[in-house]
């Protein structure tokens, strides 16, 4: 299948729920976290989809794999904020940890992404006669 938009990967449509599921998670938070950790967990997990899609809509390479670090950072951004909420006990553990799980395959798919598209550039290309 050849892929003519974001939305047409696996990886932000993952993303995308990733980003749902935080924000139901950061609805039972504290009413003091509201501008706190929970208002940053919403951010970096929005992050990470917007990134792909950003990335996606550059049409060059280079840019694109610029956008899509920025959405690996994300998702490592949001583990640790994720970590935090539970150790801050503002949620149970098993509330966590399926988050956790979902963010590290999105990292993974993410890795993929980026490695693929790092290939390309490092391929040679062909000599043109103004070059």
């Amino acid at each position: 299948m050849k892929i003519q938009s974001f939305r047409d990967l696996d990886v932000w449509h993952k993303s995308m729920a990733l980003a749902e599921k935080t924000y139901r998670l950061t609805s039972s938070f504290p009413v003091e976290e509201r501008y706190g950790l929970s208002g940053q967990l919403r951010r970096c997990s929005v992050s990470i989809p917007s990134n792909i899609a950003e990335g996606a809509g550059c049409g060059m390479t280079k840019r694109n794999l610029h956008h899509l670090r920025i959405a690996r950072g994300s998702e490592h951004e949001l583990q640790t904020q994720l970590e935090l909420a539970w150790r801050l006990k503002f949620v149970e553990r098993e509330r966590v940890a399926p988050l956790l799980d979902l963010a590290s395959e999105v990292g993974r798919m993410l890795n993929g992404l980026i490695s693929s598209l790092g290939k390309r550039l490092d391929q040679p290309r062909p000599l043109t006669p103004d070059s």
